[in-house]
């Protein structure tokens, strides 16, 4: 009983065997994004990403909002948006893209508990 044992050899689903070719599935998965907001009012945002995102996604936004000598504690705004136009940004070969959004009607504005020290 001479049986030869092969290593064990990872495969990607999809990939022939040469492993020179991978399939490429479109996947539609939530996924936590985070950027820095430039501006925003009540119809539209504009963030700065570092992973880009097609037009017409539809994004969660949440900003926390800090206290201030008229807001007694600090809250958390949360948001929905829609995509309407993308740029990315050369003088970052490419590696942040603003990111224009069409904002929802609803929004939720909750309080975040003091942090305890």
């Amino acid at each position: 009983m001479n049986e030869k044992v092969e290593p064990f050899k990872p495969s990607i689903h999809g990939a022939s065997k040469d492993g020179k070719r991978e399939r490429a599935f479109d996947l539609s998965l939530p996924a936590l994004v985070t950027g820095m907001v430039t501006s925003i009012s009540s119809e539209e945002a504009t963030v700065w990403l570092r992973s880009s995102v097609p037009v017409g996604t539809k994004l969660d936004i949440s900003l926390d909002i800090p206290k201030t000598l008229i807001l007694e504690s600090s809250l958390k705004l949360q948001l929905t948006g829609t995509v309407l136009l993308t740029q990315t940004d050369p003088a970052r070969n490419g590696k942040k893209q603003l990111v224009s959004l069409r904002l929802d009607k609803k929004f939720k504005l909750l309080p975040i508990p003091p942090s305890i020290h």
